[in-house]
């Protein structure tokens, strides 16, 4: 491993998702409705081209316009959160898919989608044997 002593990565500051134009208010629906996160104000010059900034317990997700939007089958953010159960329990309620995955040593998860099928995947650590 090559070492950079000028650099120190401290944390993931956000993820960006693609959105469709015009997706905005279902963004809200499911990141602030289902999901909790809080909206975040864009900063005018951003706000101009569309989409919705979503944070909260350290995880910011920022949704942006693509002309052409196309989910992809395999890229995702992996967010840690406190409670899985109860997601799932809500994902499913709202008829967003839950598919449990247990190949993660270490950790319990599932993956999910957004209501324009970008990837989730949630997990906790699982409980020590």
């Amino acid at each position: 491993m090559t070492e950079h002593p000028s650099v120190s990565f401290a944390r993931l500051h956000h993820v960006q998702l693609d959105i469709p134009a015009g997706a905005e208010d279902r963004c809200r629906e499911f990141w602030g409705g289902v999901l909790g996160l809080a909206e975040l104000t864009k900063p005018p010059v951003l706000a101009a081209r569309g989409g919705c900034w979503f944070g909260g317990g350290g995880v910011e997700v920022h949704l942006g316009v693509v002309p052409e939007f196309a989910p992809s089958p395999k890229a995702h953010p992996g967010i840690l959160v406190d409670g899985l159960d109860a997601l799932a329990e809500r994902l499913t309620a709202h008829g967003l898919p839950v598919t449990w995955d247990d190949n993660f040593p270490g950790y319990r998860r599932f993956h999910s989608a957004d209501p324009f099928g970008n990837r989730l995947e949630f997990l906790e650590p699982a409980p020590a044997a």
